[in-house]
């Protein structure tokens, strides 16, 4: 029997970290390996192998690990990138968000911290929404996505925002976390994780942060909103 191996590739500057990831990982049944030197065709070698999951570094000095994880999201969309950082900050974590890369991971994590966030990639999750609990990042995102709310990137509202999905999601990019949500709401916290799925889907967005952006567009979520006053029926 052929047990399905998921793919991933380690593109990272430094030798003994891309030997050290793919030795953590290579332990795991799970999981196939291939390292990569960032100077040598990354896009070419990821054209020949089809990694499913791309560990990036961010620090590369060949050239800027951001840039080359968002090449790597518009050519191969289906590829989950997750960007390794020594040490993000908000203004890294908020340009990660704008890359399109599915997580952003500390260099120092432990092999069972990226394990778990390659796993929840894998499952078509999306861990840098997390970053936006931050509400310096959240603030940010709100700022620049409203800047570009006049550019016009094709996507439509296939359906309306309920006016449940829309309370949720002006609170999510405010930065709470679903519990939070729920106890504000006084609903479950999966109820409110099946809302964020609902909206993702009908925004026809990838993530919270692009989910922002079209709302901001269509009036969903108007900066300077006093959500105090907002009913929550």
């Amino acid at each position: 029997m052929n047990m399905h191996k998921t793919r991933i590739m380690v593109c990272d500057e430094q030798p003994f970290f891309r030997s050290g990831v793919a030795h953590a990982l290579g332990n795991k049944q799970d999981y196939e390996v291939i390292e990569c030197d960032p100077s040598d065709k990354p896009l070419e070698r990821i054209e020949e192998t089809m990694p499913e999951v791309v560990l990036l570094g961010s620090d590369l000095t060949s050239q800027n690990g951001l840039d080359l994880g968002r090449k790597i999201v518009r050519l191969f969309p289906n590829i989950r990138v997750i960007i390794l950082s020594p040490d993000p900050n908000d203004a890294e974590l908020f340009d990660v968000i704008r890359t399109a890369a599915v997580a952003c991971v500390r260099k120092s994590s432990t092999p069972e911290q990226l394990l778990e966030t390659i796993q929840r990639a894998s499952r078509g999750e999306y861990p840098i929404n997390e970053s936006l609990l931050s509400p310096n990042i959240a603030q940010r995102v709100l700022k620049n996505f409203q800047e570009l709310a006049d550019d016009d990137d094709g996507l439509d509202v296939v359906t309306p925002l309920t006016q449940r999905e829309r309370q949720i999601l002006i609170r999510v990019t405010d930065g709470l976390t679903n519990k939070q949500i729920a106890t504000e709401l006084k609903i479950s916290e999966q109820t409110i994780k099946n809302h964020v799925s609902a909206i993702l889907r009908k925004l026809n967005a990838n993530d919270r942060a692009h989910a922002a952006v079209l709302a901001i567009r269509r009036g969903y979520i108007p900066l300077g909103q006093d959500k105090g006053h907002e009913q929550a029926g």
